[in-house]
């Protein structure tokens, strides 16, 4: 390949940002790439060609990367993976032995590796990558005295506060496997997951800010423990005492009142007793248990998906120092919660060196450029945001290049739903010019990508820029044949990865396992997504196929209505679904109205021509229905089957899943569906 980015789109795509040749040069990928082609004897004239030899040969690839990465591991002799073609149920690094949390903790020294900014920012703390590893190993210890072994459960119902990342870590460093939800789940959704996984031990914080409200968390607490069959030992944080008390590091004596949490311990106690402890990493097995991470839970119980040690390290580091570019010098900053697998994959960025960045409170307070004032201040080099967020800053008119030096910033990393042609079009224009936007996409259910940026490409226009390396990824039509370049079909990888669910818990025949991604195409991973594939490699996710409209036996994905949509002035925001309809399906269109309008029938003609002249006839919603607001889960995705069953007059099981479970009764007895 050479030097600068490739030259070899077909068509006129708009390309907004090109990578400028030292920059590709001086990218770990650029570098991967040279020793790619020494390994495979090949040359690789493209990335397209890099990542075909990377799922051509497996083995080979995932050897190469294990080299790139050097992780502090006993390697076992023996193949990379038994049998890439057997989905699932292939083995990885069968013998090697290898502990998460070491990993993570290898960088050591003064310099931050942890910069904690909150709403109330007398809450700021810097955390070194020394004290990370002893406040690791005093946690670990403190978790081991409880009786905690490998295996055992610890959750933690926690906000993004630098104590999470201790907990997580102290726990993984005995081999414990852990668990989270942030605190703004309700108690009930929090027992749908909990309850199931057993936790031995609970992490809790009295609290949490948002929006200039510190809200109180311990009754939930209590309701959390009175649910539980086992009640754990629990540990409580005093983040909110701390916060309304205007101080931090200076204030051990601060104390929440646990007397509501029954036999509950303080944090800083449990700390102090075990300061000091040595470091004691257990390597475990390849494929000893990590992290279990749910699905949204919205239509049923949440999968309670177990992932192993070893293939979420080497997926999420390969993520973040070739996809991503990540190094020592580099400063993450990704907006979430403990409830998203964003927060995994942040954390997991400390493997690379690179300093993270948390937040706790609302992006939009006290104002919009809350989280950019934040990347001038910590020199931030990757910015992440949920793709909702950037077009709430977009209709907002909130202009962040010119409210604060975010200059650093080199890369602007979205996910969570497509990000549509228009935001592509802010980012480059209002955000930062200079900066590639990496469009991500993958789930939880991988606790990774399976497309999304690569520093070698150039960011066209709407577009995600490639197939992540390593993964199998092609479009299929319904009776499993791969699609033609630009059409559409079902996401599916062919073959395995080492991030695969290693089984779903208390699934003890594998069936639901199986059921949730094998049993559409037996041996082919399908992962729900709707998706097309150009032939320059380039991305388009079209929304959930399982949420896929399907007027007159075409196949529509959510996300082409919401593209043409939600950039109208008069729109603040959208839902569509499929109402089942005289024999066929008709396309019904909510929409919350901007401040000042109303949905006057020139607005809705106004809808359904961008809508007609963008899409296509199909598409045009047969009825479009204002409503004051949309629901949305924890991590801030449209609930758009839970809206279907209402409609349908089928129940929500689990509402404490979703952010504004109130938004549902919007759509129940709406005459307009009638007729």
């Amino acid at each position: 390949m050479s030097d600068t980015a490739p030259s070899d789109l077909a068509g006129a795509p708009a390309i907004l940002w090109t990578p400028p040749a030292d920059r590709v040069r001086a990218s770990r990928m650029h570098g991967f790439m040279r020793r790619a082609e020494a390994r495979s004897g090949r040359s690789f004239g493209s990335y397209e060609d890099l990542w075909r030899w990377s799922v051509e040969d497996l083995s080979g690839f995932w050897e190469l990367l294990w080299e790139e990465l050097d992780p502090i591991a006993d390697r076992a002799a023996g193949p990379v993976v038994d049998d890439p073609s057997r989905l699932p149920g292939a083995r990885w690094f069968e013998g090697t032995r290898l502990n998460f949390a070491e990993n993570l903790l290898r960088h050591r020294g003064p310099q931050p590796a942890i910069v904690f900014r909150g709403e109330h920012m007398h809450a700021s703390r810097t955390m070194s990558r020394d004290q990370l590893a002893a406040d690791a190993a005093a946690f670990a210890a403190a978790l081991r005295a409880r009786g905690v072994r490998a295996g055992d459960r610890v959750a933690g119902f926690m906000p993004n506060i630098p104590e999470t990342v201790v907990a997580m870590l102290g726990a993984a460093s005995i081999g414990a496997v852990w668990s989270s939800c942030s605190p703004d789940f309700g108690v009930n959704g929090v027992l749908d997951r909990f309850a199931r996984i057993e936790p031995t031990v609970l992490v809790v914080a009295d609290g949490y800010s948002y929006n200039g409200r510190v809200f109180d968390c311990l009754e939930k607490v209590a309701g959390i423990l009175d649910g539980l069959a086992a009640r754990p030992r629990t540990i409580v944080v005093p983040y909110a005492a701390r916060t309304a008390a205007g101080v931090w590091d200076e204030a051990p004596g601060i104390r929440p009142d646990i007397a509501a949490v029954d036999g509950a311990e303080h944090w800083d106690e449990v700390m102090a007793a075990h300061a000091g402890a040595a470091e004691d990493f257990a390597r475990l097995p390849f494929d000893h248990p990590l992290y279990i991470m749910y699905s949204s839970g919205t239509t049923g119980l949440p999968k309670c998906i177990v992932q192993s040690a070893g293939g979420i390290l080497l997926n999420q580091l390969k993520e973040h120092r070739l996809h991503v570019d990540l190094g020592e010098a580099d400063r993450l900053f990704y907006f979430t919660t403990c409830g998203w697998m964003m927060w995994n994959w942040l954390v997991a960025a400390l493997g690379t060196g690179a300093r993270i960045v948390l937040f706790d409170g609302s992006p939009f307070h006290p104002d919009a450029s809350v989280l950019w004032r934040l990347a001038e201040q910590e020199g931030v080099t990757h910015f992440g945001a949920s793709a909702k967020y950037i077009a709430a800053l977009e209709k907002a008119g909130v202009r962040p290049r010119e409210t604060a030096d975010i200059s650093r910033v080199r890369t602007i990393l979205s996910t969570g739903s497509p990000l549509v042609e228009e935001s592509f079009d802010y980012l480059s224009r209002d955000v930062a010019p200079d900066a590639q936007v990496a469009s991500i996409s993958g789930g939880t259910d991988l606790n990774g990508c399976f497309v999304g940026g690569c520093p070698l490409l150039p960011v066209v226009r709407g577009e995600i820029q490639c197939r992540f390396l390593g993964m199998d990824v092609h479009a299929w039509d319904e009776e499993g044949r791969e699609l033609p370049p630009g059409e559409t079909g079902e996401l599916v990888c062919t073959s395995a990865f080492p991030s695969m669910p290693i089984f779903f818990w208390g699934d003890e025949d594998g069936s639901k396992y199986r059921e949730a991604y094998f049993d559409r195409f037996p041996g082919v991973w399908c992962h729900g997504d709707f998706i097309s594939i150009n032939a320059r490699g380039g991305i388009h996710i079209l929304g959930r196929s399982d949420a896929t409209l399907n007027p007159q036996g075409v196949r529509i994905g959510t996300a082409e209505i919401y593209r043409q949509v939600e950039p109208l002035e008069e729109i603040a925001d959208s839902l569509v679904v499929g109402q089942d309809w005289d024999g066929d399906q008709r396309v019904i269109l909510f929409v919350v109205m901007a401040a000042g309008h109303t949905l006057t029938a020139e607005v809705e003609r106004r809808i359904r021509r961008v809508i007609r002249e963008h899409c296509s006839p199909r598409h045009v919603p047969a009825k479009i229905i204002a409503v004051a607001d949309i629901p949305y889960t924890i991590s801030m995705k449209k609930v758009e089957l839970a809206v279907r069953d209402i409609i349908h007059g089928r129940g929500v099981k689990n509402r404490d899943a979703l952010r504004n479970p109130e938004a549902l009764e919007l759509f129940v007895g709406l005459p307009e569906l009638r007729d």
